[in-house]
């Protein structure tokens, strides 16, 4: 089936190679770039399929329109507003291209845990030296369990890491049916309040959905070990800010690393940048080589499938943003 796919402005960094990608690679798909709104709004009239954010005005300028590919893998969840969520056109989203790159972040946050160098680091730049020997602290990870709160992409791969280093893996997902390699028990969010204090590592990997907002809070803080290590690296939305600065500033559990935040950036004066056991990155856990080629590759099989009239890959549910 010949198609016309709409690139919806403004047009980002990659978007002449994936419209070249799908035009060498797909005969059937005619790809517009529209460089403006009033270009969107004249190519979509006849458009059955759209890369891009659309709006109420663009949506309704779309009357054929089946398939829209959003440019993100968790776009802000304003990307989901109440009619395009209502109405038929399926969304995809960018899933699965940095599980490599996240996974190895996270396993920096949890090594450097494991090995105290949350503490020599600073330690050393205020030349400070601490003596230990092989009496000093670690967490030895073949005794340590991790709890991976969302085992999709990202998760699965943290959860090979961690099965590697010898760690006990408890996953816990609402769509996933069966475990994934390296985690050794799967439950329901239901249950999460069940396992939570069994966990070494608490690392969340999971996309912000309603369900998933403030997930982390005074009363989940409360019911982790005192020892836990609290890993973010999926929605900053995800972690009530102010909950975790106090539960580090009063020794309620033993740290914390997040990549992503409920408000970024940090503002200057919030009390965490000081927070004790605390290790942050700025948003950088997805960087890595070979995004811009994995995005333009995801595109090109998913015009094939849509031109044979198969299904998609990275079918979000609109109604939860994922």
């Amino acid at each position: 089936m010949s198609f016309k796919f709409v690139i919806l402005p403004p047009p980002s960094d990659y978007i002449k190679e994936m419209a070249f990608g799908i035009e060498q690679s797909v005969k059937e798909a005619t790809v517009v770039v529209c460089q403006d709104r009033e270009q969107a709004l004249s190519h979509l009239s006849d458009a059955p399929a759209a890369f891009g954010t659309l709006d109420t005005e663009l949506l309704a300028a779309a009357p054929n329109l089946q398939w829209l590919a959003a440019p993100a893998a968790g776009p802000n969840p304003s990307f989901y507003f109440p009619e395009l969520v209502a109405s038929n056109v399926i969304v995809t989203n960018m899933r699965g291209i940095y599980s490599d790159h996240i996974g190895v972040h996270i396993m920096a946050f949890v090594l450097a845990f494991s090995r105290h160098l949350h503490v020599y680091f600073p330690a050393q730049f205020r030349q400070e030296w601490h003596p230990g020997g092989e009496g000093s602290e670690s967490i030895h990870l073949p005794d340590a369990t991790a709890i991976i709160i969302g085992v999709g992409g990202i998760g699965a791969a943290v959860a090979q890491h961690c099965t590697h280093f010898g760690m006990h893996v408890i996953g816990i997902d609402p769509r996933v049916e069966e475990a994934p390699e390296g985690v050794h028990e799967l439950y329901a969010p239901e249950l999460l309040d069940d396992h939570i204090g069994k966990g070494d590592f608490i690392i969340m990997t999971a996309p912000q959905t309603p369900k998933m907002e403030g997930l982390i809070n005074s009363a989940r803080l409360a019911r982790m070990k005192q020892t836990s290590i609290l890993i973010n690296i999926g929605r900053g939305s995800n972690v009530v800010l102010d909950d975790l600065t106090d539960a580090l500033y009063n020794g309620e559990i033993g740290g914390a690393a997040l990549d992503v935040f409920e408000i970024e950036p940090l503002p200057p004066n919030h009390r965490l940048w000081k927070a004790p056991n605390f290790l942050m990155t700025p948003h950088t856990a997805a960087a890595g080589p070979h995004l811009s080629q994995r995005r333009v590759d995801l595109q090109i099989e998913n015009c094939r499938r849509f031109a044979r009239g198969e299904k998609l890959v990275n079918i979000v549910d609109k109604a939860n943003w994922f």
